[in-house]
């Protein structure tokens, strides 16, 4: 068993934008309430349909998303901040085409719960692992570039993680995460933490290190199976299985 604190809360309104950190979230069978909330839908013939994300289009994380109201569970569409620094609320008639015109191509929005690449889950990161990742590479590592949405300081050994499998338990006040169903336990990373956090540049050497040195692992896939509201610097215990 391992002791530690909730060290950062990360949420992501509207799937594959940049987020906002937030104080305090409610963790239930959506994930985090609003996280992933809200999503951009390809409408070009050969993708129709298909959720928008960084893979196709890295241009995405030139635009921000957050809640007017950062509470634990938010009950307002979100805000998106476009790379002009121009607002624009989720239902506002002209979002869609001004994203098509940022982007250079067809989309509609799409809001729905649970729009994770793994359905309604919770990712969550270790500090020993991301300073001992840094080490590694030998320059900066943005914890953003991993999106997470549950940052933890454990005493755990960096990168023990990786060996966390199925039944591993996490505990924060009331709520409880475990690695439960389908895709659950270590994290395998796609191409998107390669980019920097505002899509400007790519970083090759990221994604291969992580392939080569860690079995292309980073964070946890969790399920929440006791709701309840975390809160940055709550006492956090980890069980791995």
């Amino acid at each position: 068993m391992f002791q530690g604190n909730v060290t950062g809360l990360h949420r992501w309104p509207v799937k594959s934008l940049r987020g906002e950190r937030v104080e305090a979230a409610r963790f239930d069978e959506r994930g985090m309430a609003g996280d992933r909330a809200h999503a951009l839908i390809d409408q070009r013939e050969r993708r129709a349909g298909k959720v928008l994300t960084v893979r196709q289009n890295p241009a995405l994380l030139s635009w921000r998303s957050t809640y007017r109201d950062p509470g634990p569970d938010p009950a307002q569409p979100p805000v998106l901040h476009g790379p002009d620094g121009k607002e624009w609320a989720w239902d506002d008639p002209g979002l869609a085409a001004a994203l098509a015109g940022s982007l250079d191509l067809p989309l509609s929005l799409r809001a729905e719960d649970g729009q994770q690449d793994r359905g309604p889950t919770v990712l969550v990161t270790l500090e020993a692992s991301r300073a001992a990742l840094e080490g590694e590479l030998a320059a900066p590592v943005e914890l953003d570039r991993f999106r997470p949405n549950l940052h933890l300081t454990l005493d755990a050994p960096a990168f023990a993680e990786e060996d966390w499998g199925a039944g591993t338990k996490i505990t924060v006040g009331e709520v409880v995460l475990e690695a439960t169903g389908k895709n659950a336990g270590p994290c395998i990373r796609c191409a998107v933490p390669s980019w920097d956090p505002a899509g400007r540049e790519r970083w090759p050497k990221l994604q291969t290190w992580l392939i080569e040195q860690h079995e292309n692992k980073f964070g946890l896939i969790m399920r929440v199976t006791t709701p309840g509201t975390i809160s940055t610097g709550d006492t956090a215990t980890a069980e791995p299985a």
